[in-house]
């Protein structure tokens, strides 16, 4: 597990913040953007036969893997919250760095976590990140059922009484499994009002375990149609962003930004008159 509150300025202290009650008052209605994005460990993939080709770079450092990095944390600059899959977490493929951390400073984004799915020896650390431009003020890893290697990151903005939750998962890649998991997730959250679950699910729109998913949840896909995957021709929606209905969504899109083999997704939300955030 790695985390950071404020990249530029580690010294940074509560007493500095502005006052809270101000800063919760201002974020009231507030409408923010956010994306969910497989990064495939910063591997730029665009056919079925770069797999094969460019397969080595899941197990050797590469110096196209910044240059990939970069590129994102310039994608993701526009946002406010940003929930991250396949991202390495510091091992030798990298050049042990910590991806969720250097998009973070590489956005401009102040909070950042990183969550260690499966860790092979100090070569590879798969794992989901968040990187935040407000303070969370409590965030839960969770291992997910089945074989070793998924995870769900719950991450709450404001108090128990009424935040903003951001759930961000990567299921697994047999049915079978993805139902215990998302069997799972439905426990965690599925009580909880204002709620986003983002990520990649590895299920499309309508299929039993996006059904069991909305049938025991207060999540709803706002759009069932938007193709993610392969980036290079996308013809699956795979990766999904889902929200309760109290958060008011729209402008829900694609982006056409081809570095993963995923093309990452993007939401823009108006939270609730009444909700109170830590900033």
């Amino acid at each position: 597990m790695s985390s950071g509150r404020h990249l530029q300025d580690s010294t940074a202290t509560h007493e500095e913040s502005p006052d809270k009650q101000e800063l919760n008052s201002s974020l009231a209605g507030r409408r923010m953007r956010l994306a969910s994005f497989n990064i495939q460990t910063g591997i730029h993939t665009a056919s079925y036969r770069q797999y094969i080709t460019r397969g080595w770079q899941h197990f050797l450092p590469t110096n196209k893997r910044i240059e990939n990095l970069n590129r994102i944390g310039n994608l993701l600059r526009g946002f406010d919250i940003v929930g991250l899959q396949e991202v390495e977490g510091g091992g030798r493929r990298s050049d042990y760095i910590v991806q969720t951390e250097y998009l973070a400073h590489r956005a401009g984004f102040s909070f950042w976590h990183n969550h260690v799915n499966r860790r092979i020896g100090n070569h590879a650390l798969h794992s989901n990140g968040i990187i935040s431009r407000l303070q969370p003020t409590s965030i839960k890893e969770h291992n997910l059922p089945g074989l070793p290697g998924r995870g769900a990151l719950v991450v709450r903005f404001g108090d128990k009484r009424v935040s903003l939750v951001v759930c961000i998962i990567h299921l697994a890649l047999g049915r079978r499994g993805r139902l215990r998991q998302i069997g799972f997730i439905s426990d965690l959250i599925g009580h909880l009002p204002c709620v986003v679950l983002m990520g990649d699910l590895n299920c499309e729109p309508n299929t039993p375990e996006m059904n069991h998913l909305v049938a025991n949840t207060q999540l709803c896909d706002p759009v069932a149609d938007l193709k993610t995957f392969p980036s290079w021709r996308p013809q699956r929606k795979i990766d999904h962003i889902l929200v309760t209905p109290d958060l008011h969504a729209d402008n829900i899109r694609v982006l056409n930004f081809t570095c993963s083999d995923h093309l990452p997704i993007a939401i823009d939300i108006t939270l609730p008159d009444n909700l109170h955030l830590a900033a």
